[in-house]
């Protein structure tokens, strides 16, 4: 069969009911992303004769004798497509995963359909960017700037791999080929609880390409968590590579390793599996009642169980004060309990990997992780391999969110080349995305406040129950984030915190941006909001009267024994000033009917920019021959913009522009160790590692420029391209070419590790109508103010704020993950999981606080995760002051608020 592929004859037969996406990958056409495989996300948008089309969704035999147009050939040889040049001179990305399939539908748009994008784009996904920059893009806005030398941190720098990223270029995880490659398939459980009495895996055997069948007699006893943190005290170990005691309908049973995917798929249907049934429970307040089935019985606190016995992973209770006795005696009081559901990652990348051994022997993984580093140490402990065998690392990530702070595939993808000897591939599909790796913790969260005539706070507590899934991995962890930063940000004298995280027979919760602060601020902010109310003060005021200020102690119960969290700067007075003022501008008003109501809510955050207890970084920097430098860092690029960053920080030590940077990084091979992008450490931690060897690395240029020419080193400056000394001059390939001679390394490393820490700050405010007879919302206005030290890259950061807004909106009003009566994820597709799309996001204004960390690389700090974390809480307010109706469960579907509003406002 012949196809016009970019203007080229490809003459190929797909495969029987081959779809035009796999198709088109086979044949190097890697700009075409997996996204969803069910024509839900946009990931792989092609040109069909001009028009945009799902591929995963297009038999390739129909697209026969159609002219087809892949990123790759959207401009023709050696070009740029004007919508290309518009995405980048908008940076319309992030993570860029969607970037492909969104700019060909972009480009194809007429100037009718432009008048309508939520109409136009609801085809194409984003997880990262919140759509405003990529309307943007379409108007034709600039945002980046280009600076001169040592001007590039504070300024709006276009991400490095941006060109290769709107080109399709850019690699990420599966976009490679590999000769001899065998491929995974993951036979899962039906079953919530059972036991494996047997696997018979003849009839699989004998499917033809089938290789080998690994079950869990074929895996280590080893015992680890998917979660991965520097430290192992945050860690369960309560997970094996393969187990024969499955506790969650999902659960991997066996692997099946062939030739193709086809006949992988074919062997798993084929395992015949004898399971012996166990009960079930699946709500954690039974699972934690007497008497209720046991999911780890034999675990123990040297386990980092702590409570097994009554299926508790980890609990924490304490006090401050004595909360009864002000609650007595306070003026005004408020009780309440809130609900929040499991929200997936969503990830457009799915989870996966590939392995294999080189001809050095050594294992290689390269897999779409947060933690390349941590994912090697686990695997060595796992498999007993010494770390000089094992290789680890990344490619561009897809997007994470801290779904990819988990270990899902690597492990297995280990035992199979370890066992076959060949490369092998294991992708999650998006069904396995959701009933396979991690969400949300889920939570019940009963609030308790007080507060005296002046408004001052006198007492809070929190009761918080989180729903874990089958295994602890971050149970404890989260747990004790989501008690702390929301009640460290009050003062008041008076705390306590009851709060347990349960097993139950679900899919396991993680790792996921907030974690678990989201959750705790739902309620904690509406108590703040109702205290105010009461006592007739606004609830900007009340904050203001009650939230922590420089020199007050950030104290939450109990005592985590690490005290190095420190104001490196202060924002959140600024924040709450800037997002008083910014409501009070009004908005465009709708003309709306007698049937909605309008109200404004807010909410506030703090977030400490790292982990406690350890978070890593090493980098190196050397001068090249050709008069560049190379940046050697370990962090991983999944839309946070650390590659730019680092870049910036480097380009500014040295005094010299960042395109002289090169960076390398996410890889174990490159040495030196790095605890991994998450926990708001990617700029935090691993900025300040780069900001130190690049000032070693400007000691040592002057230093040797100065035994050149026998003068003072201080006396010598560095400019764009080289060294000066009155006028004298040096360049850096000159420099590079007398250290060759002499010989020397002009090079140095940087290392950080993670402490003292600082406090970063959010204030989210939100302007809502709801209809008092449907319960639909509609959002009249959205604006943040963040305190992030000096911001690095104010484009790359407002894109962060504005993505973190939009997840937070899918949170709040559509995300949710169903489990039926079984425990099985009712619901595993983008088809019946509602992501936001272009039209559901509102344009949210941001505002940066003027603050300069000191502790800080070049005084930034972190904005990543907390964006995300008041806005649900801020929408929990507005739909107070709207309604008078306190709602206390996401989301906020119109199907759930329907009942109180009836109740109040009648049909």
């Amino acid at each position: 069969m012949s196809y016009q592929v970019n203007g080229k004859d490809i003459f190929a037969t797909p495969r029987p009911g081959q779809c035009l996406r796999t198709f088109l990958r086979e044949t190097g056409h890697f700009g075409v992303k997996k996204g969803c495989d069910a024509g839900d996300c946009g990931a792989c948008t092609v040109l069909l004769d001009g028009e945009p089309v799902h591929s995963c969704l297009i038999p390739a035999f129909r697209a026969e004798d159609h002219m087809i147009t892949t990123i790759e050939g959207l401009a023709g040889e050696g070009g740029i497509h004007p919508m290309q040049q518009a995405f980048l001179d908008a940076q319309a990305f992030q993570c860029g995963f969607c970037t492909s399939g969104m700019i060909l539908t972009c480009a194809s748009l007429n100037q009718a359909q432009r008048q309508d994008l939520g109409a136009a784009l609801k085809g194409n996904i984003c997880r990262c960017t919140g759509y405003r920059a990529i309307e943007d893009a379409l108007k034709g806005e600039i945002h980046v700037e280009h600076v001169a030398a040592g001007e590039a941190f504070g300024r709006s720098l276009p991400a490095p791999a941006g060109p290769q990223v709107v080109r399709g270029a850019v690699r990420y995880t599966f976009d490679t080929e590999i000769d001899g490659l065998l491929h995974i398939k993951l036979a899962r459980s039906p079953h919530a609880h059972a036991r494996i009495r047997a696997i018979d895996t003849a009839a699989a055997l004998a499917v033809p390409g089938v290789v080998m069948v690994l079950t869990p007699e074929d895996a280590p006893a080893t015992l680890f968590s998917t979660g991965q943190h520097e430290k192992a005290w945050m860690d369960p170990e309560d997970t094996r590579v393969l187990d024969d005691v499955v506790r969650f309908i999902g659960q991997k049973v066996a692997a099946v390793i062939a030739e193709t995917e086809a006949a992988a798929e074919e062997g798993c249907r084929r395992l015949a599996i004898d399971y012996e049934l166990l009960p079930a429970v699946f709500d954690p307040a039974l699972a934690i009642a007497p008497g209720a089935p046991l999911l780890h019985p034999d675990r123990t606190p040297e386990q980092r169980i702590f409570g097994a016995a009554r299926n508790i992973v980890a609990e924490s209770h304490g006090e401050y004060g004595d909360v009864a006795t002000a609650l007595a005696n306070s003026a005004v009081t408020y009780e309440g309990t809130f609900t929040t559901q499991r929200v997936q990652h969503a990830a457009l990348e799915t989870h996966g990997g590939l392995a294999w051994i080189d001809d050095a022997g050594i294992l290689n993984v390269r897999s779409s992780t947060q933690v390349p580093f941590l994912t090697r140490r686990a695997l060595c402990r796992i498999f007993d391999l010494p770390p000089d065998k094992v290789r680890v690392f990344c490619e561009r990530v897809g997007g994470g969110f801290g779904g990819k702070q988990e270990m899902f595939v690597e492990d297995i993808l280990t035992l199979a080349a370890l066992k076959t000897g060949r490369p092998v591939k294991l992708e999650f599909t998006r069904e396995e995305q959701f009933i396979a790796t991690s969400t949300r913790h889920p939570m019940r969260i009963t609030v308790k406040a007080g507060a005296d005539a002046n408004g001052k706070l006198t007492a809070l507590q929190l009761d918080v129950l989180s729903d874990t899934g089958a295994y602890g991995n971050h149970g404890a962890a989260v747990l004790f984030h989501a008690c702390g930063e929301c009640l460290g940000v009050y003062n008041c004298p008076n705390k306590k915190v009851d709060a347990v995280v349960a097993f139950t027979n679900t899919v396991p919760s993680g790792a996921f941006r907030g974690y678990g602060l989201p959750q705790t601020l739902f309620a904690v902010e509406a108590a703040i909001d109702e205290l105010a109310i009461q006592l007739g003060i606004s609830p900007f005021e009340m904050r203001r009267r009650n939230v922590v200020k420089p020199g007050d102690p950030m104290l939450y119960p109990p005592d985590n024994g690490y005290h190095d969290v420190l104001y490196g700067s202060y924002g959140l007075d600024q924040c709450l000033d800037l997002v008083e003022r910014a409501m009070a501008n009004g908005s465009a008003e709708l003309d709306l009917s007698s049937e909605w109501l309008t109200g404004d809510g807010i909410a506030l955050t703090m977030i400490d920019t790292v982990p406690p207890d350890g978070h890593v970084a090493d980098a190196t920097i050397a001068l090249r021959e050709d008069g560049g430098f190379t940046l050697t860092v370990g962090t991983a690029e999944f839309g946070n913009g650390t590659s730019t960053v680092h870049r910036q920080i480097a380009a500014t030590v040295l005094q010299t522009t960042v395109d002289r940077i090169a960076l390398k990084q996410s890889d174990t091979a490159h040495g030196g160790h790095d605890t991994g992008a998450y926990g708001s450490a990617g700029t935090f931690v691993a900025g300040r590692a780069t900001q130190a060897a690049a000032e070693s690395l400007r000691q040592k240029l002057t230093a040797f420029a100065a035994t050149i020419w026998s003068c003072d080193p201080l006396a010598c400056t560095l400019e764009a391209d080289g060294i000066a000394h009155g006028s004298r001059h040096l360049s850096f390939v000159e420099l590079a070419l007398a250290a060759r001679q002499r010989p020397m390394s002009l090079s140095a490393d940087g290392n950080s590790q993670g402490t003292p820490r600082s406090v970063a700050f959010n204030v989210q405010g939100f302007r809502v109508a709801v209809n008092k007879h449907s319960g639909e919302i509609k959002i009249l206005k959205s604006v943040q103010a963040a305190d992030a030290g000096r911001v690095a890259n104010p484009m790359q950061c407002r894109g962060q704020v504005e993505g973190g807004v939009a997840q937070g909106l899918g949170a709040a009003l559509y995300e949710e993950m169903m489990i039926d009566e079984a425990g099985r994820v009712a619901n595993p597709r983008f088809r019946d999981y509602h992501l936001p799309c272009f039209a559901d996001v509102p344009r949210t204004e941001v505002l940066f606080a003027e603050t300069c960390d000191t502790l800080g690389p070049l005084g930034a700090k972190s904005m990543s995760e907390s964006p995300y974390n008041p806005v649900i809480a801020a929408l929990g307010n507005a739909l107070r002051a709207a309604t008078g109706i306190r709602f206390t469960s996401v989301p906020f579907k119109p199907d759930r608020l329907f009942p109180l509003l009836q109740e109040k406002f009648g049909r």
